[in-house]
């Protein structure tokens, strides 16, 4: 088809267009709906825009959270009654007192009109003025007298809408007023609408476009005017068409593609990538993760295939433009039909996103540690950024309609930049991490923006469903929201008596005009790799090893990273009490306490560091004997294979962190003990997800150190045969629903959204 150059305007220092909403701005093909939304970013100090709409500014706040529709400079809201800046939603000069000075009330009005029964009032946000819905029958001579003495004007529309709203009062009027006050002269105004609502704004002379598909009865009285474009393209198609017929944009030349398309068809967005780079001789060396077990792996084996696929990920680089830098590389021969698109980033551009920004403005906000948050506009724009380069890199991967998966909170925005350039993808995005509730997430000053753009996936992903019922709180905080079927979450998570329970969760959510469904998947872990390590001579060495280490004491292990949300210290606090509050138990128990550090350069962290060595030295000072030491503490990573000889050898797992997205230890832990034959007992912390998954763990409150020490104590002495149960139904649930399962269901409900609408 067709396009304009929106980059160059024929009169660049004088256009305004104001313009209704439904059926005209929000209408037309995804391809002009961009451009329009091109025109005025690409010259904001030439082109201005105003939303002019009988909604109330309460059903406007949505759009202005989506990174598909322009921003605009001013808004008429009600009709004409509403009149603020697009900026701050301040109302412009003393125009909205004005209004509001002839307006009686909506209790004036509803009282007056309480004797017309075909009028039913529209359950929409509303301001100086009332809504209803009506037959053009029910529009008599009676309702129009009874309007008239209440000094206010009637407004029929569509054939069944119908405004009572304040004398002299309309969008026409409204946006000469706007203009005025601004000094704008109105020959520089283009005008543009699609039902007789909007006639008033035609009405006052200046330029105008009719859309295609627009009401007949405005079609009609509106075709002779010369200085009105009837067109035919619908919504936005219209506007650009309107546009160059009133010579504000060149002539349409043909159209060419603006974004290089790819032939993946699944492209995973990443922040890392599928492989190590490391420095060796002065060359770069692409290794496979040291680690066997995680998320890179079980992603890969998408592509074992012979599906076609792109990695989208960040190569720290000495600049974003470097010499000789291959974007794209192959991955690895087991995968032969997947490349890795490389983004170049600088140390800065990835201290400053990633460790940084996302980990002092975010992730604090995400555990719900708001005291801890810090925020910098300047790191804000440099994450914007960051993922605008990830998005554009996407947009070049995929293959037309292929299915692109985003990976956890540090590419918030991504969907933004990315569903403009490429709106015929699906994305889909999963948080590996919690969502808070909204009145914490909301405290994040950019949360429009984050909403607005996760608001462009198809399927939004998260491990619990409480996590689900958090960002549907958080979307219904800004925009009108109609809620799709909600399923019940038992049996495969607790649903009471567990702080994160919730009984039922919501699949699917309207906002904005867009459908987004809604899933909960907990991430599994590689329980096959776990099973096979307990099996191998190594390990069942090592194990055995701890066992005569521990010389007949119960092992208590605690692996976690140092991160202020583990509850390290806490739990460290509980154990000393424990020591003192049951002595029987020293002696008899040691608490092996592994903490993996955090990556280097994150000062977040140096201070719980300290502290947490302070009271390891505390403890063991005061309780140590010859013969017998309460804590071993070891800070550093350890291999996974000496991870699972600890999970063999030690009878109890403590995971107790304060808050935690899922908790991938626990499962390790249940998978690890009934793969050597053993039982266990696992004390997780209620405030993780997986205390709603693994049914017959001790829930515990890590707020609460007597609840830490009385479950702790409960599970040193608990039966042997209840432990076997607890471990043997946990290790089902964590190997039936492991991370093989846990990417497969995810792929498998973002393609169901295809099965579900073609059934509709």
């Amino acid at each position: 088809m067709p396009i304009q150059d929106v980059s160059r305007l024929t009169h660049p220092n004088q256009f305004m267009l104001a313009t209704d909403l439904d059926g005209t701005l929000l209408a037309g093909t995804p391809e002009a709906r961009s451009r329009v939304r091109a025109l005025f970013a690409a010259a904001p100090r030439h082109a201005q825009l105003v939303f002019v709409t009988g909604r109330g500014l309460e059903s406007i706040l949505p759009l202005l959270s989506d990174p598909t529709i322009p921003t605009p400079d001013y808004i008429i809201a009600d009709v004409g009654a509403t009149i603020v800046d697009g900026a701050e939603l301040r109302p412009v000069g003393n125009l909205q007192q004005e209004i509001a000075e002839r307006w009686p009330g909506s209790q004036a009005v509803l009282k007056a009109l309480a004797g017309f029964p075909g009028l039913q009032r529209q359950s929409v946000p509303q301001e100086r003025r009332c809504s209803f819905l009506a037959a053009e029958a029910d529009v008599t001579p009676a309702l129009r007298a009874a309007v008239d003495m209440l000094g206010c004007d009637l407004l029929m529309s569509a054939g069944c809408y119908l405004d009572v709203l304040p004398r002299g009062v309309g969008k026409g009027p409204a946006l000469l007023r706007l203009a005025a006050e601004l000094g704008i002269d109105p020959g520089t105004i283009l005008v543009a609408g699609d039902t007789l609502n909007d006639l008033s704004m035609f009405e006052t002379g200046v330029r105008g476009i009719v859309v295609g598909g627009a009401e007949p009865a405005l079609v009609q009285k509106l075709r002779r005017w010369p200085q009105v474009h009837i067109a035919r393209g619908e919504g936005c198609d219209g506007i650009l068409e309107g546009l160059v017929r009133h010579g504000v944009l060149p002539p349409a030349r043909p159209a060419r593609r603006t974004v290089e398309r790819g032939d993946a068809d699944l492209v995973m967005v990443y922040h890392r990538l599928p492989f190590d780079e490391v420095e060796v001789d002065g060359r770069i060396e692409r290794r496979r993760p040291k680690s066997p077990n995680g998320i890179i792996p079980t992603l890969l084996r998408f592509f074992a295939g012979s599906r076609r696929g792109s990695w989208v990920a960040w190569s720290q680089q000495d600049s974003r433009t470097p010499d000789d830098f291959d974007t794209h590389v192959d991955v690895d021969p087991a995968y032969p039909r997947l490349r890795a698109a490389r983004i170049p980033l600088t140390a800065e551009d990835v201290d400053l996103f990633y460790k940084k920004f996302s980990k002092e403005a975010f992730w604090p906000i995400i555990f719900s540690f708001p005291d801890k948050a810090e925020f910098n506009q300047a790191h804000w724009e440099r994450f914007l950024d960051v993922n605008r380069l990830f998005a554009e890199q996407t947009a070049r991967e995929a293959a037309e309609g292929a299915c692109v998966w985003v990976h956890d909170y540090n590419l918030w925005m991504v969907p933004a930049f990315l569903r403009p350039l490429r709106p015929d993808l699906k994305i889909a995005f999963f948080h590996h991490t919690a969502f808070p509730s909204s009145d914490v997430f909301n405290i994040l000053p950019w949360r429009r923006d984050i909403v607005g753009s996760l608001l462009q996936c198809d399927y939004v992903g998260f491990h619990i469903p409480r996590y689900v019922e958090n960002f549907v709180d958080a979307v219904r905080s800004f925009a009108p929201v109609e809620l799709g079927p909600a399923q019940p979450c038992a049996p495969r998570f607790l649903t009471y008596g567990c702080a994160l329970g919730v009984d039922t969760m919501t699949t699917s959510i309207d906002a904005g005009g867009r459908r987004i469904e809604l899933g909960a998947h907990p991430v599994g872990t590689d329980a096959a790799l776990i099973e096979r390590l307990v099996r191998t001579p190594a390990v069942a060495d090592s194990a055995a090893a701890l066992e005569d280490y521990l010389g007949g004491v119960t092992g208590i292990v605690s692996i976690e990273r140092l991160d202020y949300v583990k509850g390290s210290l806490e739990k460290l606090h509980a154990f000393e009490r424990l020591l003192e509050e049951h002595p029987e138990h020293v002696g008899k128990v040691t608490l092996l306490n592994i903490i993996t550090p955090a990556a280097p350069g994150m000062e977040i962290y140096e201070s719980l560091r300290v502290e947490v060595d302070r009271a390891v030295g505390r403890i063991n000072g005061r309780f140590s004997t010859l013969n017998w030491v309460p804590v071993r503490y070891f800070y550093r990573s350890l291999p996974f294979e000496e991870v699972v000889a600890h999970y063999a050898a030690c009878g109890v797992a403590w995971i107790a962190p304060l808050r935690d997205g899922l908790n991938l230890v626990a499962k390790e832990y249940v998978i690890a003990r009934k793969a050597a034959g053993k039982s266990g007992v696992l004390i997780l912390s209620e405030f993780c997800g997986a205390a709603v998954e693994l049914h017959g763990a001790l829930l515990t409150n890590p707020y609460d150190t007597q609840s830490m020490i009385d479950t702790l104590h409960q599970a040193l002495t608990m039966g042997a045969d209840e432990q076997a149960y607890r471990t043997a139904r946990m290790a089902m649930i964590a190997t039936e629903h492991d991370v093989v399962r846990w990417g497969d269901d995810f792929l498998a409900a973002v393609a169901g959204q295809d099965d579900d609408r073609a059934a509709a």
